[in-house]
Order: structure tokens, then C-alpha cells, then sequence
């Protein structure tokens, strides 16, 4: 619809996972690494974690066509379901016949095809989306098929995908030999702030034009906010700003354009079971709907406490960063040194990137806690004014329904 105005091939923010369209952040370029290392050393086991929305499956299609070309292919992405159905559908997506045979036939079947194809030289290679559904009975059958394996390599090379729960998953002591025999164990992190201007670029330049839209940068800073650093979410805030953009027939986005699409869109409800911070009435800064808060009462409280959850957020955002340079030093120095045992090493890595998600919510708890306080400033500053119905149902809500 606005792809001819703003002088695109294609729309920059669509939801398909398109490896064309992978942006390489750190935390994905790292994954990659990772996966492609893993792939090339034909590892048993390759575990890739991250939230909804962080990049999963557009980072495995990227891999598939980079990496699996030549290798045969079985993908589940149906993951509630039973042992039999499991074992039917790794079968099936191979090639094999399923119909009318019991579990000890289509594990012969199974284990006959992979020798088979071993013999031609053929990488064979099982994905496993959304793994995090897998009970974890489910989870030992497949780490059951592991065992079909030569004197000297796996016949089968397995990729669990999923989201944070299933690291909870695997933590269980039923699960210590799968987490044993997972060799490549890398997570997704959400996009930083300076990442996700160079990610809505990225995406632009992609499409067709990387000046397509000029974003001030209070409207990057609430875009990050409402969507900590999620592409997906990035991607689906975009698409509504640059509606809204063609409706306006402008190329500038500022802030206040944002935030009131972000209330039209009641953003945190429908993408967030909760609020980025904390405290009730808290609201991302510029966000029309505390207008209408009540102006009565002692309001030095509110403006202290966030003054302080402020202070906290610095000081406990210096101590990690500082300790995540120092795990980033001995992370690097151990990657290039030349070690048979890697448990140290993934080990640390853990432990880098538990750090990492402890910096980021401090990160979010920061910004909320300085939007507030702005905020709070700004209604003590300011007169109270009543809200303007008219100008809320301009731009996207005029556009989209011709009132």
C-alpha cells in the first residue's frame, strides 16, 4: 500500500521469517557462528534458544540455505504431540512410508535410511522447533536417536529450537544426558538500543530505500522501549508507523507519533503481559494517556522514589557491564586457544550471557524509571489540560476508518 510513496520494492517490516532480511546483530552474528561451526563439526546435539520473536526461525532459514544445502532434511514444527506421532513425522519429512507401521518398524526404517545415506556422503539433519512443548519423556526418546551413530561419526545430527522455557526443560535431572550431549548451546538476546536504529535501517535498505523514513531519536527510543529490542515486535510497531506516515504523507517520525500509536495499538496489553516497569500508573514518556491522571495530592513522593530506582538502575548497570567485560575478555582469550574439552568454555559463555539478560533488565528498568520522572516533572510543570479526542483519531485511526 505505502511501498510506491516511499519509493520501496517491498515492505520493509513484514512477520515472514526471511533470511534475506537477517539482521546481523551480535548476539545473531555469535548464534551463526556457532551453528555453522557446529554443523561443520557434525555435533551431536545444537541447542538455539530466545524469546517470541527474537530472530529463531529466520536465523535457522538463513542457516539452512547457507549451511544444509546439500544435506537431507527432516523439519518438526508440530511439537504437541506423542512418541508414535514424533517418529512418524521425522520419518515422513525424510521421505519414508508411515502409514499403517508401529514405532519399533519406523525406528528400523529410520536407522536403515540414515546408513544409507552416510554411505553417499549425505549430512542428515533433524530441526526441532518449538521443543520447548516436548515433555520430557519426548525429549529422551529423541535424544535416543542420537545413538545411531558409526564408529566415528553421528548418523544423525539433531537442532533443538525453542523458546527460554526449554533451558528450564532440559535443567531437570531426568534430562542429564541430553544436556551432556548438547555440544553448540547459543541464545538469542534481544536488540540494544543503538541495534535496533541500525536494525530498522537495515530493513529499510533491504526493501529498497534506507532513507525511506527519517526517525528522530525520541520515536527510535520508544520504539525500543515498547518493544525491548524484539525484531518481531520492532517490525510490527514499524509497519503501523509507516501506515500512519502515508496517511500523513510525511517522512518524519517523532516520538509523540510513537507513543500515540503505541496507546491506539494498547501495545503493552496486547504484546506484554505486563508494563516495563513497575510501579502502577507508570507509562513510557510522551504517552497521552497519563494526561488524565489525577492532579491532586502530595506529588513529591512519586517524583523520589523513581529518583531513586533511577540511582539503582545506574549503579547496578555499572557493576555488570563491568563484570560482562571482563567474562567478554576470558570469553575471547578461550575461544582462541586451541582446547580438545570446550566445558570451560561453554560454561563461561553461560554464564556471559545470564549476565547479559540481568544488564538488559536493569537497562529497561532504568528507562522506565527516567521516563516517569520526566513525566512526573512534567505534570507538576505544566497545567493540566484535558484530553483531545479529535487529535487522537487523526493520522492512522482517520485513515484506517475515514472518520
Amino acid at each position: 500500500m505505502y511501498t510506491s510513496f516511499f519509493g520501496l520494492r517491498e515492505k520493509p517490516f513484514d512477520l515472514l521469517p526471511n533470511p534475506d532480511f537477517l539482521y546481523p546483530s551480535r548476539a545473531h552474528k555469535r548464534a551463526l557462528t556457532y551453528l555453522t561451526h557446529g554443523i561443520r563439526e557434525r555435533a551431536g546435539f545444537i541447542l538455539l534458544t530466545g524469546e517470541v520473536g527474537s530472530g529463531k526461525t529466520t536465523l535457522i532459514r538463513n542457516m539452512i540455505r547457507s549451511q544444509l544445502k546439500d544435506s537431507v532434511l527432516a523439519k518438526v514444527f508440530n511439537t504437541r504431540v506423542d512418541s508414535l506421532q514424533l517418529l512418524m513425522q521425522i520419518n515422513a519429512d525424510f521421505g519414508l512410508e508411515t502409514e499403517g507401521k508401529d514405532k519399533a518398524t519406523l525406528l528400523k526404517e529410520l536407522n536403515d535410511f540414515l546408513i544409507d545415506q552416510y554411505a553417499l556422503r549425505r549430512q542428515s539433519v533433524l530441526i526441532i522447533d518449538e521443543a520447548q512443548n516436548l515433555p520430557a519423556e519426548l525429549l529422551e526418546e529423541v535424544r535416543m536417536l542420537s545413538n545411531l551413530e558409526t564408529d566415528r561419526d553421528k548418523l544423525l545430527q539433531i537442532i533443538l529450537v525453542g523458546q527460554p522455557e526449554l533451558r528450564d526443560l532440559l535443567s531437570g535431572p531426568g534430562l542429564m544426558q541430553l544436556r551432556q550431549r548438547i555440544q553448540i548451546n547459543c541464545h538469542l538476546q534481544p536488540l540494544n538500543a543503538a541495534e535496533v536504529r541500525e536494525y530498522i535501517l537495515f530493513r529499510l535498505e533491504k526493501a529498497g530505500n534506507r532513507e525511506a523514513l527519517s526517525f528522530s531519536d525520541d520515536a527510535v527510543e520508544a520504539i525500543a522501549t515498547y518493544s525491548r529490542g524484539i525484531p518481531r515486535l520492532i517490525n510490527i510497531l514499524c509497519d503501523y508507523v509507516m501506515i500512519d506516515a502515508f496517511s500523513s504523507q510525511t517522512r518524519a517520525v517523532e516520538g509523540t507519533t510513537v507513543h500515540e500509536l503505541a496507546a491506539d495499538l494498547s501495545f503493552e496489553q496486547q504484546y506484554w503481559q505486563a508494563p516495563p516497569a513497575k510501579e502502577a500508573g507508570a507509562s513510557p514518556e510522551g504517552a497521552p494517556a497519563d494526561r488524565t491522571a489525577p492532579a491532586g495530592g502530595n506529588g513529591s513522593a512519586p517524583v523520589e522514589s523513581n529518583v531513586d530506582a533511577a540511582l539503582r538502575a545506574v549503579s547496578g548497570q555499572a557493576k555488570i557491564l563491568s563484570v560482562i567485560g571482563s567474562l567478554n575478555k576470558r570469553l575471547e582469550s578461550l575461544e582462541y586457544m586451541p582446547v580438545w574439552d570446550h566445558a570451560a568454555l561453554l560454561d563461561l559463555q553461560e554464564r556471559l550471557e545470564k549476565m547479559e539478560l540481568q544488564q538488559e533488565a536493569m537497562v529497561r528498568e532504568l528507562w522506565a524509571a527516567l521516563q516517569q520522572l520526566r513525566s512526573d516533572i512534567a505534570l507538576k510543570d505544566e497545567p493540566r489540560v484535558e484530553a483531545e479526542p479529535v487529535k487522537k483519531k487523526g493520522g492512522l485511526w482517520k485513515f484506517l476508518w475515514g472518520e
